[in-house]
């Protein structure tokens, strides 16, 4: 009978922004956007990641780019499932002789009906078996805290779709929240502010753009600037503007407000001893959206405890899903759910 040590082990981070795929030996092999350019008439795949992202807002009326996740969680079912058998192709090739058992992370807040979702689309791609493991816990075996001890640490991981806030000890979540806003509500914002500032349309890209480039979480510099490209709602001609990094500082501060809030409650119902391991270990920022500038010192001003950025925040998700699988106990643990 073939074991688990002798089949592949995968683990995915199927995230809203992007998709990174960890293999067990190898590390994570692919980062792509999570995006995927279709022929509206057939519902022909014609790209998956990069190619696909590059024609967002640049495609004929008979191609369309879309998303196929949403705030974390599986909006197209068949998209999806057509992006994880590319990806496990990619690895092994056209004939898969013993299919991998995969590792998938989800949101803390994810429902048995989207767990079940992403456990038969990756079944249905070619997965020998299925294990879920919730994205902060994933995020922190990648970022090396030792989860195992009974001790209090906190991680907050920004992704595209979601915000997990958790505090973990002896394994397990003590106390988490998973909010629906990330990056991809910090681009819309900007480019709601962009509309209504300058009467002036770009799109998710320029969006992504600018907040990487003068996107501050607080201090920013007062003689930062960009020049940003668009369309005039006015004139419906193309036209250029520059914009500081104060105003988009400021246009931000709802967003991430959220986040700030969601951090203050889960703190506020943490116990006084986890509480207090928390204060001498930090919280550690995970995931592309913790990136923005300035961010740790936002929640270190709002909270009072000492915040820091993983190492490789973009792949703590992805590594420590692929790490999880090495546990034995663990992928017992995580057959919990009823096999599909």
């Amino acid at each position: 009978m073939l074991t688990i040590a002798r089949r592949k082990r995968i683990g995915i981070d199927l995230g809203t922004t992007n998709t990174l795929v960890y293999v067990e030996g190898k590390g994570v092999i692919f980062n792509e956007p999570s995006v995927v350019a279709i022929e509206r008439e057939s519902e022909k795949i014609l790209a998956i990641g990069s190619q696909a992202r590059e024609m967002i807002g640049k495609t004929p009326d008979s191609i369309t780019a879309i998303k196929p996740m949403e705030d974390g969680v599986i909006a197209d079912y068949d998209i999806v499932e057509s992006t994880l058998k590319f990806y496990i192709r990619q690895i092994y090739g056209r004939w898969i002789f013993f299919p991998p058992y995969l590792m998938i992370c989800i949101p803390t807040g994810g429902t048995s009906v989207e767990r079940r979702a992403v456990k038969n689309a990756a079944i249905r791609a070619g997965c020998k078996r299925v294990f879920l493991i919730q994205e902060p816990k994933a995020a922190a075996i990648g970022a090396n805290l030792d989860i195992s001890k009974p001790q209090g640490n906190m991680i907050i991981d920004i992704g595209g779709g979601t915000t997990d806030i958790a505090v973990l000890s002896l394994g397990e979540i003590v106390m988490g929240e998973s909010l629906r806003t990330g990056g991809n509500k910090m681009d819309g914002t900007i480019m709601r502010y962009m509309r209504k500032s300058y009467n002036l349309a770009v799109g998710e890209v320029t969006a992504e753009y600018i907040k990487q480039q003068i996107g501050y979480a607080i201090l920013p510099p007062k003689n930062k600037h960009l020049e940003v490209k668009g369309r005039d709602l006015a004139t419906g001609l193309p036209k250029k503007i520059e914009i500081g990094a104060e105003e988009i500082s400021k246009a931000l501060s709802e967003p991430l407000g959220t986040i700030v809030d969601g951090v203050r409650r889960v703190l506020e119902k943490t116990l006084p001893e986890l509480a207090a391991d928390i204060i001498n270990n930090g919280i550690v920022l995970t995931g592309g959206g913790s990136l923005l500038k300035n961010f740790d010192r936002l929640i270190e001003k709002n909270t009072g405890i000492s915040t820091h950025l993983a190492d490789d925040p973009l792949s703590c998700v992805a590594i420590g899903t692929g790490r999880a699988l090495k546990s034995i106990d663990l992928l017992q643990e995580m057959t919990e759910e009823p096999r599909c």
